[in-house]
């Protein structure tokens, strides 16, 4: 495409999206997101075509009327009468005037300007923005860390990268993503209705953001089922501690609210995306599937499916999302150049649609309209913002979500554990002696340089990782307290935390891999057979 066709598509989508905000209709959100992911698209496409961003072209002037007679034929200029030059030089210096911005006339427009009317002001004036807005807002943020090279000053969540040099702002993504904060009366509310003790994750805030869990509440409370989906993307033959976070919630959710589950294996992503074959990416699934099974899943409530022998049942609903998203915005939400393959740019179909329940209908009993929730890591969220986008336009419901924080890397809370760092990444299949050695030598601590500093001015559990693994897996609230008060004034030592950090990994893992050990080929087919779930 030409600079001036692109021109001629980015001026019409952009009067497309003035026309529907101008509407002020909410029927229009899902229309406008998709417009303005297409245009955030399209300026990329003009940025990569001309090598600068796009700027609108500003209207031409209407020229004055020449006052003056045309020159004569000779080239000489005819004689002015003092009349037409007094004209002129009234004429030149209202010019002045409008140009230095004087004028009581021009004062006024320009205060006009600073104060437009309701139905001309932009979306970002109001109280409450938009969903559309969000997604650009959080869309462009991301495009300009990524370009400018800010990534040093500024966090980076995105379903591949995470980075932030200061730690990850959570109270920023929420504000940037769009969703909503869990507040202590959700969490309470969950008790009630299920009966249960909150999970550490939520009474901890670990699990601290959501869209439309109250929605999900209020079915439960008047009696509606509803189904849980997560998912793993198989790119190591094992998992590591941070995979465990969403897999062992939902464990626990389907438990207290006796719920059946699916879980995705996106074994045609990590190929896709990664360097490694499809082969190896079904290896990894098979090997992932016994590792998640071992968190204690119910296989009558269970189905666990990868991509590849699924697909079939799938086809169908990915064709109806595929069809509902542009290329180009599929390019503005997740980042998407021309030099990446084609598979890429279709695999968030096929991530969007188990979160409906026609994706299941021998699973799922056939059932038609039944709720889903998410439980998941803030980093997959583009995924189902354009999810939840896309499934009123096919007659689907929204998918509701749970977001956890990420269990940070041992070198600190600047980003993520990564199964692309096996020497200071903790696997569940490590031995006590591995996790030792990589306590020892790669966690980061808050305590103080020196004895004495430390126990002057105590430690920082905030940038303290052993601490901070600490909270993710100890059950018992008044010893993680205690640890807390203790190691925060400076009276118990990095030494000791670090020690209490091995001793709780190792009993974790060896009693995993005991679960695991027990776990054979014929149950995993169980697992992944189609079948009717029991709810």
């Amino acid at each position: 495409m030409e600079a001036q066709q692109l021109t001629d598509k980015i001026v019409a989508v952009g009067d497309a999206i003035r026309a529907l905000k101008a509407a002020k209709d909410a029927a229009n959100a899902a229309q406008i997101a998709a417009h303005v992911q297409e245009l955030l698209a399209l300026k990329t496409q003009f940025k990569e075509l001309t090598g600068a961003d796009y700027a609108p072209q500003q209207p031409k002037k209407q020229q004055k009327k020449e006052i003056a007679a045309p020159p004569a034929a000779d080239g000489d200029a005819p004689t002015k009468s003092k009349s037409q030059l007094k004209k002129e030089k009234k004429l030149a210096d209202q010019a002045a005037k409008k140009a230095a911005g004087g004028g009581k006339q021009a004062k006024q427009q320009k205060q006009k300007k600073a104060k437009p009317s309701e139905s001309a002001k932009p979306v970002e004036s109001a109280a409450v923005p938009s969903a559309a807005d969000l997604l650009l807002r959080q869309t462009e943020f991301q495009r300009q860390v990524l370009s400018s090279g800010a990534a040093s000053s500024a966090q980076v969540v995105t379903p591949w990268d995470v980075e932030a040099e200061d730690g990850v702002d959570y109270d920023k993504l929420v504000e940037q993503f769009g969703s909503t904060k869990i507040p202590q009366e959700m969490v309470e509310r969950m008790e009630r209705l299920t009966g249960h003790k909150a999970h550490r994750y939520l009474r901890r805030g670990y699990f601290f953001s959501h869209r439309d869990l109250d929605v999900i509440l209020d079915a439960y409370e008047k009696g509606e089922k509803f189904f849980l989906y997560t998912g793993r993307g198989p790119s190591s033959g094992s998992l590591h501690m941070g995979h465990l976070i969403p897999f062992t919630f939902t464990a626990w959710l389907q438990k207290v609210f006796d719920v059946p589950l699916v879980i995705q294996l996106t074994n045609d992503e990590k190929f896709l995306f990664k360097d490694q074959t499809l082969e190896e990416s079904e290896v990894m699934a098979w090997e992932n599937a016994k590792d998640i099974i071992a968190c204690g899943f119910d296989v009558k409530k269970t189905f666990i499916f990868a991509n590849t022998d699924y697909i079939k049942e799938m086809y169908p609903q990915i064709l109806k999302v595929q069809k509902c998203v542009t290329y180009n915005q599929v390019r503005g939400i997740f980042g998407f150049t021309g030099s990446d393959n084609i598979g890429k740019s279709s695999f968030p179909a096929i991530q969007a649609v188990p979160s409906f329940s026609e994706t299941f209908p021998v699973v799922l009993g056939g059932r038609k309209g039944l709720r889903c929730l998410i439980p998941h890591a803030i980093d997959q969220d583009p995924y189902f913002r354009m999810t939840r986008d896309v499934a009123p336009r096919i007659g689907y419901l929204k998918p509701a979500s749970m977001h956890s924080k990420f269990f940070p890397a041992l070198q600190g809370s600047t980003t993520k554990m990564s199964a692309s760092k096996a020497s200071t990444t903790i696997y569940i299949s490590d031995s006590p002696d591995d996790i030792a050695n990589k306590i020892k030598k790669y966690a980061f601590s808050g305590g103080g340089e020196t004895k004495a500093d430390h126990e002057k001015y105590g430690a920082n559990l905030e940038a303290d990782i052993p601490y901070q693994y600490l909270s993710f897996m100890l059950e018992n609230d008044e010893e993680l307290a205690r640890i807390g008060r203790e190691y925060g004034a400076g009276r118990m030592m990095s030494g000791e935390v670090k020690q209490k950090l091995i001793d709780v990994m190792s009993e974790y893992t060896l009693d995993f891999q005991k679960r695991r050990a027990a776990i054979t080929d014929n149950l995993v087919s169980e697992f992944m057979s189609v079948r009717p779930l029991e709810f």
